[in-house]
């Protein structure tokens, strides 16, 4: 009796170790397989999608699923139940306060840096050529949410224009006064400018990708006025494969993934 009952006893245990929902592609040296989830910043876009292609490439049991955007809706959407596993913002400020809200957790790598330019349409209805066309009473100028990183970003520069007496007094006032529309995302703001619907707006440089090169005019920001931006990528403190995750944000690190992102205009960490 006391055999058959450790019989019992022990297949009840082989049955639970079996069924208890352990994820094998967790397991030390073991073949990553699984769904990643990244939320990224929407200016990420092209590259992050090149990069996934190359890490499903070496990893072809695992799909990766994006959800692009402003990089304050993304930390918005976390702290209110989005799942996810990788959170890659446009800057610091927004992983902090992810951090801070618990909805990500450390170890945060700064992956790429970006630069600002300024944009207009091909035939350039304002006919800017310069920064200080910018103040030109009736333009219409789109810009970022300030809460967006673009957005924070290119009033700083703005900031840095002002402080310039050779921009004239009240410059950046000046500017914004010509915004007409704020924009939830960069790559809507660029949207703006390719449709005709803006003069001009200030985005990321790397926004400016090959197949909008030939459609747009661009006005470089000079290094005294530009300002450096901050990619950081973490893993998030609900992430469903957190080997998983931590491994897409190390090929984003790698070699291959900081070549992808050189390709579109990043500048390295």
């Amino acid at each position: 009796m006391r055999f058959l009952l450790f019989l019992v006893l022990a297949g009840v245990a082989a049955l639970l170790a079996s069924c208890g929902g352990k994820d094998e592609s967790a397991a030390p040296g073991a073949e990553l397989s699984g769904r990643v989830t990244v939320f990224a910043a929407a200016s990420l876009t092209d590259a992050f999608q090149e990069i996934s292609a190359a890490f499903r490439a070496a990893h072809p049991r695992v799909e990766v699923v994006f959800n692009f955007g402003g990089s304050p809706t993304l930390r918005t959407q976390l702290e209110q139940g989005a799942r996810a596993d990788v959170f890659a913002s446009a800057d610091r400020q927004q992983m902090d306060i992810a951090l801070r809200s618990g909805v990500v957790r450390e170890p945060v790598a700064v992956f790429a840096n970006n630069s600002l330019v300024v944009i207009a349409p091909k035939d350039n209805p304002g006919r800017i050529s310069s920064l200080g066309d910018l103040r030109r009473g009736g333009l219409k100028l789109v810009l970022a949410n300030p809460e967006v990183p673009a957005g924070a970003y290119a009033r700083r520069a703005l900031a840095l224009m002002d402080a310039d007496p050779a921009f004239g007094a009240g410059f950046s006032v000046a500017v914004l006064a010509n915004v007409v529309s704020l924009e939830s995302n960069v790559k809507q703001v660029v949207a703006k400018v390719e449709l005709g619907e803006a003069d001009a707006a200030i985005v990321y440089r790397t926004d400016v990708t090959p197949s909008l090169a030939s459609k747009l005019v661009q006005i470089e920001i000079s290094s005294r006025y530009n300002v450096v931006a901050e990619y950081p990528i973490a893993p998030t403190a609900d992430a469903a494969n957190l080997r998983l995750a931590q491994a897409f944000i190390d090929f984003v690190l790698s070699p291959a993934g900081q070549a992808a992102l050189a390709r579109y205009g990043f500048l390295p960490a």
